[in-house]
């Protein structure tokens, strides 16, 4: 459940905590801008160079934007529990793990999801893979899970236009400052979605592709099929599972019906909200998306603070206590990495930079308090629940690493 009181507080200090002191400072809705476009060079592996603005294929166009992989490299994973010494583990549980060493496919997949503006560049691999370099020259080796390292990214560069570079052609990616004077010939799409369990405010994705204005909502009328350009439209009503009402911003209404725009095929609302990062809204819970006027385009590339590592304190159930370094579930270690959960069937990607504290509820959930008042109550995720891996703490000084399980911890609190 969230606290819907004191958005405007709530905004100014998270974006405070999210983006840091450095760069030049966060973007007023009221000043137009481009800073929030990707920007950067691709190379190509025959040493051709495109600079412009970027967009992975008709998807991430934004510096806040999610690249979705798989880590290769689990240095904590030797930490894991054994099952036979978790009381709480059921039998079945136990022999499934049992099982799963026998076939030797043990090996845990984990998911990277880093913000475009938290990386420096990246350099292709191969097919689907990938070596991210952060912002303080940390690299990362990630491979599959995602399309994001297998994409054709387009370049807007000045000289011959728009350029196509399929992934397979690419040899480096190098992210920079995006330049005032850049043209990227549309604007952001910012709005309030209604939902079942309250309003949320910010930069819109809408079926997982469409957040600019040039993007196109397409669907069919009682006549006729349509194709609309998404800085045209005022508002989207769900009618039903099957249709939408489209109010466009000269008055125009039209119902439409017949594809994954409009209907209950749609591939997820993605809203990057101020006070949890990144809400994603099935149809089930989606009510109304009113359009904001043409504003911002987003944090731009100098207000991402450079990465620091999870830091905190874990209080024992027995109440003994660990301080030192964090690393989260065996894999999450940086302030960058995100807290997976859903709450009320609304799923949340909440950057733990904007996490004060998580206390695990039984088996199934955790009540997380984001460092702006706000909470949420998550779970049906590995983050939030019985499948955590635990953490582990490694202490200032000579002390060595230690790991504490899930089920043993009452509560985390972040520096």
């Amino acid at each position: 459940m969230t606290k819907q009181t004191g958005l405007i507080i709530a905004a100014s200090l998270v974006l405070a905590a999210f983006f840091g002191t450095l760069g030049g400072g966060v973007v007023s809705a009221a000043e137009p801008s481009v800073e929030g476009y990707i920007y950067g060079t691709v190379e190509t592996k025959t040493g051709k160079t495109h600079t412009g603005i970027l967009r992975w294929d008709d998807e991430e166009a934004f510096w806040d934007d999610i690249f979705h992989s798989s880590k290769k490299e689990l240095p904590f994973e030797d930490y894991a529990q054994d099952p036979e010494d978790d009381e709480d583990t059921t039998w079945w549980e136990r022999m499934a793990v049992t099982i799963a060493g026998d076939l030797n496919i043990n090996h845990q997949t984990r998911i990277i999801a880093i913000r475009f503006g938290d990386l420096q560049q990246v350099k292709v691999t191969g097919g689907n893979d990938a070596e991210l370099t952060l912002r303080d020259g940390t690299t990362i080796e990630v491979g599959g899970y995602a399309n994001d390292v297998s994409a054709t990214v387009v370049v807007f560069d000045q000289k011959p236009g728009r350029v196509e570079v399929p992934w397979k052609k690419i040899d480096t990616i190098t992210f920079a400052q995006t330049p005032p004077d850049a043209v990227p010939g549309s604007f952001r799409l910012h709005g309030t979605v209604s939902t079942t369990e309250g309003e949320f405010i910010g930069f819109i994705q809408w079926d997982n592709e469409e957040s600019l204005s040039t993007d196109r909502l397409d669907g069919d009328t009682a006549d006729d099929d349509v194709s609309i350009e998404m800085g045209e439209i005022r508002s989207i009503e769900k009618r039903d599972r099957r249709s939408s009402l489209v109010v466009l911003k000269d008055g125009e209404e039209l119902v439409l019906s017949g594809t994954n725009d409009v209907n209950h095929d749609i591939r997820g609302i993605h809203i990057e909200d101020e006070r949890f990062g990144r809400v994603e809204v099935s149809w089930d819970e989606f009510e109304k998306l009113v359009f904001s006027d043409p504003g911002s385009s987003g944090p731009g590339y100098g207000d991402y603070a450079r990465p620091v590592h999870l830091s905190g304190t874990v209080t024992l159930t027995g109440g003994d206590w660990r301080k030192g370094e964090l690393v989260f579930d065996l894999d999450e270690e940086w302030s960058w990495e995100m807290l997976d959960g859903s709450s009320e069937k609304i799923d949340y990607t909440v950057p733990f930079a904007l996490v004060a504290s998580i206390e695990p509820q039984g088996r199934d959930g955790c009540l997380v308090r984001l460092r702006n008042g706000e909470e949420l109550e998550l779970e049906d995720s590995q983050d939030v629940d019985r499948d955590n891996s635990g953490l582990v703490v490694v202490p200032k000084g000579d002390g060595e690493p230690a790991h504490v399980p899930w089920q043993k911890i009452s509560k985390i609190e972040f520096d």
